[in-house]
């Protein structure tokens, strides 16, 4: 009887300058800001609760959802972003930690998103700091 080979994970290193995969990356990221140019997303600015984000970072899939977010909604999408913990921002918003988590899953529900991993991510999208 062979043994099977366990499942091994291993990461691919990033591509390299000259290479293809390196050409296609900088093909795609060429094609993505072309695309932003012409909906001049850049030039707008969208209000999201008492925030205000510029439009390149907002998904067109969810600007309608994003601007029915209540104000603490907004808050906890915002501290989610920067990567806060549910109890730091509970701390920071005077509320308790089930509140904020009522607030995610309010946001969740609003976005039509799959759950928190994906509130996450939007948040990081939308609230990260780029420097």
């Amino acid at each position: 009887m062979s043994a099977l080979p366990s499942p091994t994970h291993r990461l691919d290193p990033p591509p390299r300058e000259g290479s293809a995969d390196a050409e296609e990356l900088a093909r795609l990221v060429e094609m993505l800001r072309e695309s932003e140019a012409r909906r001049e997303a850049h030039l707008r600015e969208i209000t999201i609760g008492e925030f205000i984000v510029v439009g390149w970072r907002v998904p067109l899939l969810h600007l309608a959802g994003l601007q029915t977010l209540t104000r603490n909604e907004a808050a906890v999408l915002r501290f989610l972003g920067w990567g806060r913990a549910n109890g730091d921002i509970g701390t920071l918003l005077n509320m308790t930690e089930n509140t904020v988590r009522t607030h995610m899953n309010n946001a969740i529900r609003k976005l039509d998103l799959d759950g928190v991993r994906e509130l996450n991510s939007l948040a990081g999208l939308l609230f990260l700091p780029l420097e």
